[in-house]
C-alpha cells in the first residue's frame, strides 16, 4: 500500500506555469510507476504523464513539449512540471501509483486530486 499527498495546484493564467508535487509514504523504486492523471467536468479521467521505476517517462500527446515529470528518490516524491498553459489544461489532477503483480495485474492507489484552473 502507499499514501499520495498532492500539492501544487491553483489558479493561472493562459501561458503561465505550475508545478504539481506527489509524496508517497514509500520509496518510489519500489513503486512500477507513478503518474499524474487528470478529469475536466464531464470528461473521464486521463493519463498525463507517467515515469517507471525505472525512470522511462510516458507523456499523453496533448502535453508534450510542455509538461515535464520528474521525481526525486530521495524526497520520494514525483513533479509534473507545467508549461504554456491552455484553459484545455484545466481540470483535477491526481497522482497515481501503480503496482503490477506476479500475473500482470495492476492496482492503483489515488491521491486526494488537486485543482487546477486555467484562465483564458
Amino acid at each position: 500500500q502507499v499514501q499520495l499527498v498532492e500539492s501544487g495546484g491553483g489558479l493561472v493564467q493562459a501561458g503561465g506555469s505550475l508545478r504539481l508535487s506527489c509524496s508517497a509514504s514509500r520509496s518510489i523504486l519500489s513503486i512500477n510507476a507513478m503518474g499524474w492523471y487528470r478529469q475536466a467536468p464531464g470528461k473521464q479521467r486521463e493519463l498525463v504523464a507517467d515515469i517507471t521505476s525505472g525512470g522511462s517517462r510516458n507523456y499523453a500527446y496533448s502535453v508534450k513539449g510542455r509538461f515535464t515529470i520528474s521525481r526525486d528518490i530521495a524526497k520520494n516524491t514525483v513533479y509534473l512540471q507545467m508549461n504554456s498553459l491552455k484553459p484545455e489544461d484545466t481540470g483535477v489532477y491526481y497522482c497515481n501509483a501503480k503496482f503490477e503483480n506476479y500475473y500482470r495485474d495492476y492496482t492503483n492507489y489515488w491521491g486526494q486530486g488537486t485543482q487546477v484552473t486555467v484562465s483564458s
